[in-house]
């Protein structure tokens, strides 16, 4: 599996030792940066992410900042990704199970290395279940191409 991995000066500390977690598994890593703790723009490193996801270039999203939250919230600007933000093990499985999320964000001020470990493992082991879910999915997808203003 091919991950894609961004983080903004917040999230950095949490990256690196994410991405050599992935790496020491055998995952194949793009790391997009940033690489230190000097204030950054966190949409600037979302975009590279979401957009890496969006082409197929990577199979599945990481991105870190200190809530989640602006980078979750960019990256599902992106037409063709869903962005989940996860501080848990429960929120990242059902991410995958229900709702095909292709992305994982998480909070660098919220979760510690170890349980972010286990929600980043959580997330790329599991897979969407399909089902009833697929009919939701496809209604987001949708959106991608919805024009403004129309409902």
């Amino acid at each position: 599996m091919r991950i894609a991995v961004g983080a903004d000066h917040a999230g950095w500390t949490l990256k690196e030792p994410l991405v050599a977690f992935l790496m020491e598994r055998g995952w194949d890593v793009e790391d997009f940066g940033t690489f230190g703790n000097e204030s950054v723009d966190y949409p600037d490193y979302a975009l590279k992410v979401a957009e890496a996801v969006a082409r197929g270039d990577v199979d599945r999203g990481l991105l870190l900042c200190g809530s989640g939250q602006g980078m979750c919230m960019t990256a599902n600007k992106v037409a063709g990704v869903r962005a989940a933000l996860a501080h848990d093990v429960v929120s990242a499985r059902l991410s995958r199970e229900h709702n095909d999320a292709n992305v994982l964000a998480m909070g660098a001020r919220f979760v510690a290395a170890p349980m972010a470990e286990e929600i980043l493992l959580t997330f790329l082991s599991t897979p969407f279940e399909g089902g009833r879910h697929v009919r939701r999915v496809e209604k987001i997808e949708a959106l991608d191409r919805r024009e403004p203003g129309l409902s």
